[in-house]
């Protein structure tokens, strides 16, 4: 069934292959007429629950993952440190979550102390979430759902009919007295190649809070480089071949992800990834059966930290080798796609000594079957399968092998035009994987571990009435027998209960003319056995965050000159119980503003100008450590504060 959308979305509308079918027109059928002959080329639409496309990370010199997901209230990042930033989608922490960068998954775990997750907003041309366990494809482990994070292609940058470009960017950030500087150069080696390199540097000092005041351990220096290969060939094929590499190094405390104390104090910590992906497709035009996807990768990632006055350096390595084979074939309206996934994932650690003495392997196969049949031309089912098998050789010579099938399905119904009503259950499963390798000499599993069960269950509805969008969902995911190494007695991971997010989401938008404004807002609660979440005792597990609201306002006062503003407001949380005693998370609102000019009319020249924390704000973000200095015994557990106002200027000089 072809449907076409005429509608100029909000930014905030959730935005999916499906959803802009369903809130289309119905078509209507006359009488054949005799057109001109037209080809059209597209990508395949994101099939996602949100999308941050290259334009919303841009407006704000998005300089890490906070900047990324500002904008989105389900999504929430702990730190103001590079190295030790933590993604959480509903309360849940990404090692839960399927990641990856242009097909290649992130799985390995350095430290627990720090993040593990590292890309350049630079380079991205869009990152999708997937929030809870979802479709089949998603694949192996999404427990808590999936970020893909896609990076651009050389025709991303070339202009019609242009066959070699450049692309310089300068930033400028007064917080931090530092800068960035990249340049990309991209071009056709002839009809079928092209290629870009980029290369970027940013380095930057310690940040001050929003009481003024410089915060120790928060300088870093970073470079990125990437360089990427695209080929389009007969038959509709298309191949890719991409290598990243970044470097982030700084004095850190000993744990990055808390504020420098006595016993947390700086040391050298240096970390890099290297990623190398082959992407093949082939969807020969006119074959409804197949639009085929092959991914191989590698993904390595090391972490060396010289805490000089103990035990020296350690080192942390993880790589991950896998694979995806899929295939979607049209029957009609409906569609079908099958596939075949593998992953291998090592760890090694030790300090300078035995350096990578320590060692765990573990494998998943994977295999997966989606489906989306439309029952009417109003009522739409999606439904699928996969099977997964685990497989870990752990350091103490240890087997575990776990397998699981797991199912979803989901429905969603036109009732009137514009509005859809959806409905939805899925599961996933994930069995033991080699651990956090800053921990892999120092605990063992329980020989009785179990694999991790998701259950995720959703209901909500989108509405569209011209300009305007509304949409709620409520949900409920649980994993059961979730794995963690508990923070109190011997250092075991085992299974230390159920974990549970459950929360709702209602986000609205409106388009009038050049001014578009959003407004959503995120209720999450989540814990385990009882037990509301938090970093320190759940660390790679979760965390409590307050009820969550995003608004921005955006006006295009003509084709060269935009501005706008977001805020993001968190609701604190009073009297919360953890396993050491209460502690308080205080709510905060932070108010960010953006311009941005292009002086010639066109691309060529871009100044942007936008203000992080416009008010100064003084908070410590709810995705952060929380404040456990209340406590006797625990002065000195915080996270690091968040930075105050930060002025950031941009140039952007396009040959």
């Amino acid at each position: 069934m072809a449907v076409f959308s005429t509608v100029a979305q909000p930014k905030h509308f959730r935005r999916s292959a499906l959803w802009l079918a369903l809130v289309s027109s119905p078509v209507v059928y006359a009488e054949p007429v005799a057109l001109e002959t037209i080809q059209v080329t597209a990508e395949r639409e994101a099939e996602a629950d949100a999308v941050v496309d290259a334009k919303s990370i841009e407006r704000f010199l998005s300089a890490d993952l906070e900047d990324i997901f500002a904008g989105e209230p389900e999504v929430s990042v702990g730190s103001s440190v590079g190295v030790a930033q933590k993604v959480y989608v509903r309360g849940l922490e990404d090692p839960l979550l399927n990641v990856s960068v242009d097909g290649a998954t992130q799985a390995g775990v350095l430290f627990h102390h720090t993040g593990r997750i590292a890309v350049d907003p630079d380079l991205l041309k869009r990152v999708e979430v997937d929030t809870g366990a979802g479709k089949a494809s998603a694949g192996a482990g999404a427990l808590g759902g999936a970020i893909r994070f896609i990076t651009k292609d050389p025709e991303d940058l070339l202009r019609e009919g242009e066959n070699v470009g450049a692309l310089v960017k300068l930033g400028s950030f007064s917080n931090t007295k530092g800068y960035s500087a990249s340049t990309t150069i991209f071009g056709r080696l002839n009809d079928q190649w092209s290629t870009l390199v980029s290369v970027n540097q940013s380095d930057h000092e310690r940040y001050e809070d929003g009481n003024g005041d410089e915060v120790p351990g928060t300088d870093a220096r970073q470079q990125v480089g990437m360089a990427k290969l695209v080929g389009h060939f007969a038959n509709g094929q298309t191949l890719r071949l991409s290598h990243e590499i970044r470097n982030d190094e700084g004095e850190r405390p000993q744990r990055p992800q808390w504020a420098v104390s006595s016993f947390n104090k700086l040391y050298d910590l240096d970390g890099r990834r290297d990623t190398t992906t082959l992407n093949y497709g082939v969807a020969p035009e006119g074959n409804p059966w197949l639009d085929a996807e092959f991914t191989l990768y590698q993904s390595k990632a090391e972490l060396e930290q010289n805490v000089a006055d103990r035990w020296g350096r350690y080192f942390g390595f993880t790589r991950s080798i896998g694979g995806d084979l899929r295939n979607t074939s049209q029957l009609g309206s409906h569609s079908l796609t099958y596939g075949v996934d593998y992953r291998e994932d090592k760890v090694n650690a030790g300090g300078e000594a035995d350096k990578r003495a320590e060692e765990e392997t573990g494998d998943v196969l994977g295999v997966y079957l989606q489906a989306d049949v439309w029952l009417t031309q109003q009522l739409l089912l999606s439904a699928g399968a996969r099977y997964d098998d685990y497989n870990l050789q752990d350091n103490n010579d240890q087997t575990f092998s776990e397998d699981a099938v797991s199912p979803n399905a989901s429905l969603a119904w036109q009732v009137l035009n514009g509005l859809t009503l959806k409905a939805g259950y899925a599961e996933a499963f994930r069995g033991p994987m080699p651990r956090d390798a800053f921990k892999v000499d120092l605990a063992q599993n329980d020989p009785d571990l179990k694999g991790e069960k998701a259950k995720n269950t959703e209901v909500g509805f989108d509405y569209v009435y011209q300009n305007f969008s509304l949409s709620a969902e409520v949900y409920r995911s649980e994993i059961k027998d979730a794995i963690a190494d508990v923070l109190f007695g011997p250092a075991i991971y085992r299974n230390i209960g159920d974990l549970k997010s459950d929360g709702y989401r209602i986000a609205t938008g409106y388009q009038w003319n050049a001014l578009s404004a959003g407004l959503s807002f995120h209720s999450n609660d989540a814990e385990v056995d009882g037990q509301p979440l938090t970093v320190y005792e759940h660390n790679l597990l979760g965390n409590t965050i307050g009820d969550t609201w995003v608004a921005d306002l955006t006006y295009l006062w003509s084709h060269n000159l935009e501005f706008g503003w977001q805020g993001q407001f968190v609701q604190g949380i009073d009297d919360l119980e953890t396993t050491v005693g209460t502690i308080d998370k205080p709510g905060y609102g932070v108010h960010d503003l953006f311009v941005n000019w292009l002086p010639t009319g066109n691309e060529d020249l871009r100044l942007t100008l936008a203000v992080k924390n416009v008010g100064d704000k003084q908070y410590l973000d709810h995705a952060s450590n929380a404040d456990y200095q209340g406590i006797a015994g625990y002065e000195g557990v915080v996270g690091m504060p968040a930075p105050g106002r930060d002025i950031r200027l941009g140039l952007a000089m396009r040959f």
